[in-house]
């Protein structure tokens, strides 16, 4: 694992953006596993700006997202469809029918989770996936549990993914209780893995997530299974 401490979110943002650069400019075709979250804002300004000065071009870049809320239509603020359209998709010019994330208003679960993995044995795998790291230790919404799941599939949030979340919403009873999310099997198919943290609250799951024993109640712990990752953190995150 390589790891890669930053001053502050803004360095940390402008050295994950680098590498996302880097991997855009040496694979123009590639393709980009993204996530969500408040992590990856400062990453995403950052490509949108390169994009604006002419250093980077998305036109064959296909994306692939980590996860979507059950039950959120695309034109929800809080969907992460609406999300990455406002924050990246808009801003640079990816074509919309090379990005791609889980369908929140499939119902049946099943066929949800069948399509999307569908989806992304199509791509030809995943160049470069972005993750965030929960409070709990979960990396897409993979929560902590007694086992690893492989594939796409639906997950209930957990209590404190419920609460973290509250912060998006006008109240915690709208956080939708359901998301359908990447499994650790296709995150760790990724050939490359960059995870992002920033903040002194995340240094605790830091250590345990990286310095300690690879189990299915850390699942960001698995991590340190795979052959490429880094981590990029703050110095607050490092504590």
């Amino acid at each position: 694992m390589n790891i890669y401490k930053a001053k502050d979110y803004d360095d940390m943002s402008r050295k994950a953006a680098n590498i996302i650069f880097s991997q855009i400019i040496s694979k123009p075709d590639c393709v980009l596993g993204l996530a969500t979250g408040s992590t990856p804002l400062g990453i995403y300004r950052r490509l949108a700006e390169w994009y604006e000065a002419g250093d980077l071009d998305f036109s064959q870049v296909t994306t692939v997202n980590l996860d979507e809320y059950k039950g959120l239509p695309k034109e929800n603020p809080q969907s992460y469809y609406y999300f990455m359209h406002e924050n990246l998709f808009k801003k640079v010019n990816i074509h919309a029918d090379r990005t791609f994330l889980p369908d929140g208003m499939e119902t049946d679960s099943r066929k949800a989770c069948e399509d999307y993995d569908a989806i992304l044995h199509s791509v030809g795998g995943v160049d470069i996936q972005l993750l965030g790291l929960g409070h709990n230790g979960h990396i897409g919404f993979n929560e902590p549990g007694s086992i690893f799941e492989a594939e796409t599939h639906c997950v209930t949030l957990a209590d404190q993914t419920i609460k973290a979340n509250r912060r998006f919403f006008e109240s915690e009873e709208e956080v939708p209780r359901e998301a359908y999310t990447m499994g650790i099997k296709t995150i760790m198919s990724a050939r490359r893995i960059l995870i992002v943290v920033s903040g002194a609250d995340k240094a605790d799951i830091v250590k345990k997530a990286f310095f300690g024993p690879i189990t299915p109640q850390v699942p960001a712990s698995v991590l340190q299974l795979h052959p490429d990752v880094t981590l990029v953190a703050d110095e607050a995150a490092l504590g």
